[in-house]
């Protein structure tokens, strides 16, 4: 898997986690995952142990189609309610693969499909707006730190 959009590494540039059901995203500048339930202090790591949405990812680089979109100038990650953006890679080529971020290896499982609540969060029509540019779903395989500005590198 070869990153065609970026000349450096593909990196993190937000990291966010919400205490409970439809509690606010609170940004972070590191979070530690862990093998069966994803981020610590994460409600998704609560929720669903064992899943495959232990950690969820966006790319920034669609930010300004989503914003697009939805009549927006600009629009904050937290609306997007994942819990990592990355710049430099499609996210939809790790789905299958395994890759690491920071001290973390996680494997993609499929695409996060917007739901309903980014019709709250963007307005009318912004689960449409994101169709196809939701993000990745992943889960943990071995556990460890994720910071800001940490690279994401596809495993071979």
């Amino acid at each position: 898997m070869t990153n065609h959009q970026s000349h450096s590494a593909p990196r993190v540039e937000w990291i966010g986690i919400s205490s409970g059901n439809r509690q606010p995203i609170e940004p972070r500048d590191e979070v530690t995952v862990a093998v069966g339930t994803g981020i610590d202090g994460d409600y998704h790591s609560k929720k669903k142990p064992g899943g495959e949405r232990q950690v969820t990812l966006i790319q920034s680089e669609h930010f300004a189609v989503i914003a697009a979109n939805t009549g927006r100038d600009s629009i904050s990650p937290e609306l997007f309610r994942r819990n990592i953006v990355v710049r430099g890679i499609e996210l939809t080529s790790l789905i299958g693969h395994r890759f690491r971020i920071g001290e973390a290896l996680l494997e993609g499982t499929g695409p996060c499909t917007p739901c309903s609540r980014m019709d709250e969060n963007l307005g009318e029509g912004g689960r449409l707006a994101m169709k196809g540019l939701g993000g990745l779903t992943a889960r943990v395989i071995q556990p460890g730190r994720i910071r800001l500005g940490d690279s994401l590198t596809a495993e071979a």
